[in-house]
């Protein structure tokens, strides 16, 4: 893995995971109640022996940046590297990056002047476990100039991504995308009938990116120099089809795009369910995240039931069911929390800073509340006898101090729910 650098693109404004990225990058958001969603391909890199790890940064980078520079720190004897490449305005291009192609373009002129005969291209906001080894390898025995990653995915997921079309002999005959659904009715299936490559099941008709890349260093170069498009998956992959020895990598295991309110829940709630598809307790490819000097959590007689408990937390005399409780996370007496993901505090509150009768609740959840499928980001303060239900089914709506999307109550970084307060 010496002649292979990693490219991994953190720079999207992240509108879909509003509110948690209103002040932070996608790949900068929390998950698991103690990683961030950027620990996922870097720990992948890290586990196949890639040590040259490029961070591609543009919008709410400040926390990101801090993340990266706080935990991957390569001792002096190594050549390895976790580094951030922020947009960068120069002479001769005054623009930032338009795109995920356009990113790395503009990137180019850091990354060139190592020495590398492959790129592993990453997005910063998936969440998965891959051998990136066998990926590299599959490229090379395959004299494969791009390899793209890519897996099986239901009707009901292809329109969000980009599709293969295959020939019966497994080569890649098309690439569309994000089809409507009246064009998957037309395609039917990625895989024609009787393909020696691939059979798919009736659940999984097609077959879809995974926004994962290996490109050859020439075939990288010159792709991006000869079409000036912005983006992979829109131009750059298509046009790369016509002239370019172009093969995927059929990947069967885990995966999610964490990029959107309910994506972002669904893959934290199912970490607390048994046998989970994905966890972060590989002893083999752990997923590394920074260091922290925390105590143990504390738990008061309270019933916890399929819940993930980080450190350094305090809960009294409360219930947690099918939840993530994160880091330094307080929950009082009295409290039921369901299906939610609180995503913990940055910092303790001393019992000095402790706000007066009348003022903004403590951070934490306070007492006799109730909160079922809410995410409460960083250092919320959920005041005492709080009702976040959603009793009415909202699907979308800007509240006081919360936001409801996909049914989902979200409280943002540093919000406040006063007491009593019913949603």
């Amino acid at each position: 893995m010496d002649r292979v650098l990693a490219l991994i693109l953190g720079g999207g404004r992240g509108a879909r995971l509003f509110p948690l990225t209103l002040m932070r990058s996608k790949p900068a958001v929390p998950i698991g109640g103690k990683y961030r969603l950027v620990d996922v391909p870097i720990s992948n890199c890290l586990n196949a022996g890639i040590r040259r790890i490029y961070v591609l940064t543009q919008f709410n980078s400040a926390s990101l940046n801090r993340h990266i520079a706080q935990t991957y720190r390569m001792d002096m004897f190594s050549r390895g590297f976790v580094e951030i490449l922020a947009a960068e305005q120069t002479p001769d291009n005054p623009h930032w990056f338009q795109g995920t192609a356009d990113a790395v373009r503009k990137a180019a002129r850091h990354f060139t002047q190592f020495d590398a005969d492959y790129y592993l291209i990453l997005a910063g906001d998936h969440l998965y476990r891959m051998d990136y080894g066998e990926l590299i390898d599959a490229h090379v025995e395959r004299g494969a100039e791009i390899t793209i990653a890519a897996q099986p995915v239901t009707a009901e997921e292809a329109p969000s991504m980009g599709l293969f079309l295959f020939d019966g002999e497994g080569h890649i005959a098309g690439f569309e995308e994000k089809p409507s659904r009246e064009r998957l009715a037309e395609i039917g299936t990625s895989i024609p009938a009787g393909s020696r490559f691939f059979a798919p099941t009736p659940d999984k008709p097609f077959v879809a990116s995974m926004g994962i890349y290996v490109f050859s260093r020439d075939a990288l170069l010159e792709t991006l120099e000869r079409h000036r498009g912005h983006d992979f998956g829109h131009e750059i992959i298509p046009a790369a089809l016509k002239a370019r020895k172009v093969h995927a990598y059929l990947f069967r295991g885990y995966w999610a795009d964490v990029g959107t309110i309910e994506t972002f829940y669904e893959a934290n709630i199912m970490l607390t369910r048994p046998k989970a598809p994905f966890n972060f307790y590989d002893p083999r490819r752990p997923i590394f995240t920074r260091p922290r000097f925390l105590p143990a959590s504390r738990l008061n007689a309270c019933s916890i039931d399929h819940a993930i408990i980080a450190e350094g937390s305090y809960l009294d005399h409360c219930v947690v069911e099918d939840s993530v409780v994160a880091i330094r996370q307080h929950i009082n007496r009295g409290t039921r929390v369901t299906r939610s993901v609180l995503l913990g505090a940055d910092y303790y509150e001393a019992d000095s800073d402790a706000p007066a009768a009348g003022g903004r609740p403590a951070i934490g959840i306070g007492r006799d509340s109730v909160l079922d499928r809410v995410i409460v980001d960083k250092n919320g303060r959920i005041g005492n006898g709080v009702r976040l239900t959603n009793e009415a089914a909202v699907e979308h709506a800007d509240g006081d101090g919360y936001y409801i999307r996909g049914g989902i109550i979200i409280v943002p970084k540093d919000g406040v729910i006063r007491d009593g307060t019913v949603v």
